[in-house]
């Protein structure tokens, strides 16, 4: 374990401090991150209760609406604070992992935006977590390089790279790899506290800022957090109020009715919202799992062209430019395919129609997984988005209701749908727990929002014993076969030992998830309780 002779009194760490991490994990930049947990800790997890009591609401039958304590905030005119000049064009963003060689291809891909993530595309490995802020410094700095062992090639920055943006982790997330006062800190503390110590100033000296991006949250109430947080760290730094800008995810069915709220909370640090469309899915079937008419189909087929999802979509613009601020489209997460020209044309044509979508709709830019997509997401926004971004359309014809928002789709549930979902799952998982968090599953980019999709719809199916086309009722007994097939295909042929021994364990994680009474609110919960068990 970390020699803590030298860190802050009430500090604790689980794991060792690599040589390499030490201009990291400072005494100084360690009380920064322990006095942001001490301060706000508290009422993180008073919000995680909240959430818990929503929840037994909604399985008693409640649904949600606007807020009427705040209809004030919806209808009175305010507008956010002006952003930064290098935000202000963001027609393709891509994201990815803290990993070095990614975190330069991505600066480099001709996107105007990078978001690196420590959440959802990263496995929360001790090693990835630090390593990732190691990363991160030398990129904000420009002096960081990488030389492949493999191909021997030298990978460094451009002269010109995209904007960076951090996305820390979700309030639910600890790190339990640092104790404060005997208690894992709070995992996006960690990130946020990490970086911002650190890098606030040094962006600002290159011609940028602190610029982060908000997963997950639920209630506006969990905003103003964020933006207490900002305060604080901003004052103790001594850097103005304003300085950081925060794009919000909205990712979840509940912040759908409070985005207003959202952006009034975090208004003197707002980017915008963008539409994270996968993980949007996954909450709205989580949300309302208890209730068996909210039983989706084959997730395929739940598409931002049906009516809830589209909803979300153009009340998202609407709101956003309303408030004078961006509104940020969703994730293509097709990645090139070599080798087979017509497949990757279906594939980039499948891009181009999400993007022509979203630009006609109003966004004022675009998220995409890999490179090879930068080319053909920015032709659709410059030709159809001549300016900077089109935030003075303010798409006052867009009226969505409640209704608009819950309206479930409809359509089959297949044998192919079935067992992708058991598929896709436990290929993602297996490499989770290796820990790996961004994966290319059947030519797609895949994050934690996948396996959340999946393992949240087998839960649905099996509970509600919802039949295929085939005629088939899923019950626990065709899930258990179904999934022995599934791991069954995996392992044939597989030599690597270590990836066996994963491959067992996600389809044990897995099945307990879906067969599990109490349903678990996040997959990476249990997930990350096995990396520490096997040492991550």
């Amino acid at each position: 374990m970390a020699d803590t002779a030298s860190m802050p009194a009430g500090v604790e760490f689980k794991a060792p401090i690599h040589p390499d991490f030490k201009h990291i994990l400072t005494p100084e930049a360690v009380a920064f991150v322990a006095e942001i947990e001490r301060r706000f800790g508290a009422r993180r997890r008073e919000l995680l209760a909240a959430r818990a009591e929503v929840q037994a609401k909604l399985d008693a039958g409640w649904k949600p609406d606007f807020l009427p304590e705040t209809k004030e905030i919806r209808e009175k005119d305010w507008t956010v604070a002006p952003l930064p000049e290098d935000l202000k064009d963001r027609r393709v963003e891509i994201t990815g992992p803290t990993d070095r060689k990614m975190v330069i291809n991505a600066l480099n891909s001709g996107a105007y935006v990078f978001m690196t993530d420590f959440e959802d595309a990263n496995a929360p490995t001790w090693d990835n977590m630090v390593r990732g802020q190691v990363n991160l410094y030398d990129a904000v700095r420009r002096t960081i390089s990488f030389d492949d062992p493999i191909s021997k090639r030298q990978y460094k920055l451009n002269d010109k790279t995209a904007v960076l943006l951090v996305r820390p982790r979700g309030w639910h997330l600890p790190e339990a790899h640092m104790l404060v006062d005997g208690e894992p800190v709070t995992g996006a503390f960690f990130d946020f506290g990490l970086f911002f110590f650190h890098n606030a100033k040094a962006a600002l000296e290159h011609g940028t800022g602190p610029y982060f991006y908000l997963p997950k949250m639920e209630h506006y109430l969990e905003v103003r957090l964020w933006n207490d947080v900002f305060n604080f760290a901003q004052d103790t730094i001594g850097i103005p109020r304003g300085t950081i800008k925060a794009t919000i995810l909205i990712e979840t069915i509940l912040a759908a009715f409070q985005m207003d709220e959202f952006l009034w909370e975090i208004r003197d640090h707002s980017a915008g919202l963008n539409c994270g469309r996968w993980d949007y899915i996954f909450s709205f079937i989580k949300k309302f799992r208890n209730d068996p008419d909210f039983v989706l189909p084959d997730r395929g087929l739940v598409t931002m062209a049906t009516h809830f999802l589209t909803s979300y979509s153009l009340l998202l613009v609407k709101i956003c430019h309303r408030r004078g601020i961006h509104a940020m489209g969703g994730m293509a997460a097709q990645i090139p395919i070599r080798g087979d020209e017509k497949a990757n044309a279906e594939a980039l044509e499948k891009v181009r129609l999400d993007k022509l979508r979203e630009v006609k709709n109003g966004h004022d830019g675009t998220w995409v997984a890999h490179p090879g997509l930068v080319a053909t997401a920015k032709a659709v926004f410059d030709e159809h988005m001549p300016g900077p971004n089109q935030v003075d359309r303010k798409r006052d014809d867009v009226n969505i209701t409640a209704a608009d928002l819950l309206k479930v789709p409809e359509g089959p549930i297949t044998e192919a749908g079935f067992r992708q979902n058991i598929n896709v799952g436990l290929l993602y998982t297996e490499a989770w727990l290796r820990g790996n968090g961004c994966v290319p599953l059947y030519n797609l980019m895949e994050d934690a929002a996948t396996a959340e999709i999946s393992r949240t719809q087998l839960w649905q199916w099996v509970r509600y014993n919802a039949k295929r086309s085939d005629g088939k009722v899923i019950d626990e007994d065709l899930f258990k076969k179904t999934l022995d097939e599934e791991v069954g295909k995996i392992k044939h042929g597989l030599n690597d030992a270590a990836r066996g021994k994963a491959v067992d364990a996600a389809a044990d994680l897995f099945r307990k998830m879906v067969l599990t009474k109490e349903f678990s609110e996040f997959l990476t919960l249990p997930a990350y309780d096995y990396v520490l068990s096997h040492g991550g």
